[in-house]
C-alpha cells in the first residue's frame, strides 16, 4: 500500500504541474487551489459568497470523517513535495528532535481560529498559511521561471547540435524567460519550510498546517482508521518512524487518529504485521481539549490584527469612501472585483500570475498597504495586458478577478493612460515619434499639429483608453516612460457587465481591426532606435521631472 500511496502521490503532483503550466488551455486549471478547505473556506467567509466552485473543497471536508486526513497524506501537492524534500535533507533514518516548545500540533489550530477572527471581519490573511496558495506562488514563481531560464540556456548550448542536424524548428524556436517580483522571498520562506525537516519530518504539516488543523477536527473518529491486533509486542518502531507523531510513544496500540495521515509507515516496518488500517472498532485515544481558551485567544487576536489592517492609511473600508488614499500607479487584473472585495477575496496562490502570458501580473509588496501584499498587479513597463486575453480571470478560484466574455472583455477598462509632456519626445524635445499611437489596439492616440513644435504631438482620448499598457510599454522613454497608465477610470464591477457600464459612463472602447498584429521591429522609433534599444540618448527625456499631465 506504501506504493500505491507513493503513485497517488506522484500522479496528483505531476497533474497539479501540469495543470498549472496550461494557464486557461484546459479546463480547471484552478482544481487544486479550489480543493483547498482553508484557502476557500477564508475566501468565502470574508468575502461574504457561496460558490459552486468551492465544492471540491467540500468534498474533501466530507471526505475527512470517513478517510481521515487522506488529502495530506495522498493529494496535497505542498504534503507531497515536503515528502520529497523530507528525503533529501534526511534520507537516512530519520529520528526527529524535540521541537521548539512554541510548536506543538495544537499550533496548526490557533493558526486556524487566527485566519478565522480576522475573516469574520472581512480580512483575508489565508495567503500567509494556506498550503495551495504557497505551493502554488512556489512552483508558479520559483520554479517555473527557472525551468523556462534553464530551457532558453539548453537552446543556446545546443545550436551546433540542431544546426548539424537541421532541425530548424528547434534553432529559432525562442523561450521567454518569466520573470517575478517577490521571488526571492518565495523562495526563502519555503527554504525554512524545507530546513524544519531538521527537528522532523512533516514539520509544516504537523505544526503550521491551517488545512490540516481543519481536517483534524473532523478526523478524530474516522471510518477507515488505523488497528492493531494482539501481536504487538510494544517494539516502538510504529512510533518512532510515525512522520506525524500520531502513534503515542509509550503505547504503540493508540493513535491519534487526527494527526494520522494514513501514511501506512507504521504498517509497513512492524515487524509482527499488528497493524492494519480498517473500518473495525478498536478502542482509541480520546483526547479532551483543554485548549479552548488559547482558540478563543487566537480568533480574537485575528480578529484584532484585521481592525488595525482595516484602520491603517491604506485600507479602503468602501468602494466610495470619503478620503481614500490610493496607490497612484496600482493597476489590477482586468475583471478585478472593487478593491476591498478583491482584498477578501484574493487568495495570493499566484495562479493568475504564472498563467498570465505576457508576464505582466506580478504580486506587489506594500503598494496597497499591509493589506494588499502579493496581491496581483498589472506593471505595463514590464508588458502590456493583452486586451483579448481572459485568462486570469478564467483560473481564479475564489471568483476575485471574474469570468467574462470575450466581448466584455474589450470593455473591460483597468485604468486611462496619461503622458507626461515633460519627459515626451514629441512635445519636450521636439522629435517626431508616434509609437504610443502605432501600438494602441484602441485608437486611444490622436496627433495634432502645433505651431510652435516641428511634429504632430500625441493626446490621449480618455473615453477610448483601456489601459491596457501598450503604450508605455512601448515608450522609448527610458526608466518611466512618457506615457503611463493610472487607475484612473477603471472599471470595478461586482457582475461582469462592463459593455453597459461603459456605454453609460461614456466610453467608446473599440478595438482595431489589426490589434496585436504590429511588428515591434517597425516602430517608428526617432533616430533609428528599435525595440529594447532605445534611440540615442541626446534625444532622450531625462526621466526625472514629473512633467505636465495631459
Amino acid at each position: 500500500m506504501t506504493h500505491f500511496r507513493r503513485t497517488a502521490q506522484l500522479v496528483c503532483l505531476i497533474l497539479f504541474l501540469f495543470l498549472l503550466a496550461s494557464g486557461d488551455a484546459l479546463r480547471g486549471a484552478d482544481l487544486f487551489a479550489r480543493m483547498d478547505p482553508v484557502l476557500t473556506g477564508i475566501a468565502a467567509i470574508s468575502g461574504r459568497i457561496i460558490s459552486w466552485a468551492f465544492l471540491p473543497a467540500l468534498l474533501v471536508l466530507v471526505s475527512a470523517p470517513l478517510f481521515g486526513r487522506l488529502f495530506c497524506g495522498y493529494i496535497c501537492p505542498m504534503g507531497t513535495t515536503i515528502d520529497l524534500t523530507d528525503s533529501a535533507i534526511a534520507p537516512k533514518k530519520h529520528k526527529s528532535k524535540k521541537a521548539p516548545e512554541l510548536f506543538h500540533p495544537g499550533l496548526k489550530t490557533v493558526i486556524l481560529f487566527f485566519l478565522i477572527g480576522a475573516a469574520v471581519l472581512g480580512v483575508s490573511f489565508v495567503f500567509w498559511a494556506a498550503p495551495l496558495s504557497l505551493i502554488t506562488r512556489f512552483y508558479g514563481m520559483v520554479i517555473y521561471p527557472v525551468a523556462w531560464l534553464a530551457a532558453e540556456t539548453g537552446l543556446v548550448l545546443f545550436y551546433p547540435v540542431f544546426d548539424w542536424l537541421d532541425l530548424r524548428s528547434l534553432m529559432f524556436l525562442e523561450i521567454e524567460p518569466r520573470r517575478y517580483a517577490a521571488n526571492f522571498f518565495v523562495l526563502l520562506l519555503f527554504a525554512a519550510i524545507f530546513a524544519a525537516a531538521a527537528y522532523s519530518p512533516r514539520f509544516w504539516c504537523r505544526y503550521l498546517c491551517p488545512t490540516g488543523a481543519i481536517l483534524a477536527l473532523l478526523s478524530k473518529k474516522p471510518l477507515l482508521r488505523r488497528q492493531v491486533n494482539e501481536n504487538c509486542d510494544q517494539c516502538g518502531k510504529c512510533a518512532r518512524n510515525c512522520p506525524m507523531e500520531a502513534i503515542r510513544a509509550d503505547d504503540g496500540t493508540v493513535s491519534k487518529h487526527e494527526e494520522c495521515i494514513a501514511c501506512r509507515a507504521c504498517e509497513k516496518i512492524c515487524p509482527q504485521e499488528a497493524i492494519r488500517f480498517s473500518t473495525e472498532r478498536r478502542p482509541a485515544e480520546l483526547l479532551v481539549s483543554h485548549e479552548r481558551r488559547r482558540l478563543l485567544i487566537s480568533g480574537l487576536a485575528g480578529a484584532g490584527t484585521a481592525a488595525i489592517g482595516l484602520t491603517g492609511l491604506m485600507a479602503i473600508p468602501s468602494e466610495n469612501a470619503e478620503g481614500r488614499v490610493l496607490a497612484p500607479r496600482l493597476i489590477r487584473p482586468p475583471g478585478a472585483l472593487p478593491e476591498p472585495d478583491f482584498l477578501r477575496l484574493c487568495v495570493r496562490c499566484g495562479q493568475c500570475m504564472t498563467g498570465c502570458p505576457t508576464n505582466t501580473l506580478q504580486p506587489i509588496w506594500f503598494s496597497a498597504g499591509l493589506m494588499g501584499m502579493f496581491s496581483p498587479a498589472v506593471v505595463p513597463s514590464r508588458k502590456y495586458c493583452d486586451p483579448q486575453c481572459r485568462l486570469c480571470g478564467n483560473v481564479c478560484p475564489t471568483g476575485a478577478i471574474l469570468k467574462m466574455t470575450q466581448a466584455q472583455r474589450v470593455w473591460a477598462k483597468t485604468g486611462t493612460a496619461v503622458i507626461y509632456r515633460r519627459k515626451c519626445l514629441a512635445w519636450e524635445y521636439k522629435k517626431s515619434c508616434m509609437v504610443c499611437d502605432e501600438v494602441c489596439p484602441y485608437k486611444a492616440i490622436e496627433f495634432e499639429e502645433k505651431d510652435e513644435l516641428p511634429y504632430p504631438v500625441p493626446h490621449v482620448i480618455e473615453d477610448k483608453c483601456s489601459g491596457c499598457g501598450y503604450c508605455e510599454h512601448y515608450c522609448p522613454v527610458e526608466n518611466d516612460a512618457a506615457i503611463v497608465v493610472t487607475p484612473m477610470n477603471a472599471l470595478r464591477l461586482k457582475q461582469p457587465l462592463y459593455r453597459e457600464e461603459g456605454q453609460i459612463r461614456g466610453y467608446e472602447l473599440e478595438l482595431r481591426a489589426d490589434a496585436g498584429k504590429f511588428d515591434p521591429d517597425a516602430l517608428s522609433y526617432p533616430d533609428g532606435g528599435t525595440e529594447g534599444y532605445p534611440p540615442p540618448e541626446e534625444s532622450m527625456a531625462p526621466g526625472f521631472d514629473e512633467g505636465i499631465k495631459n
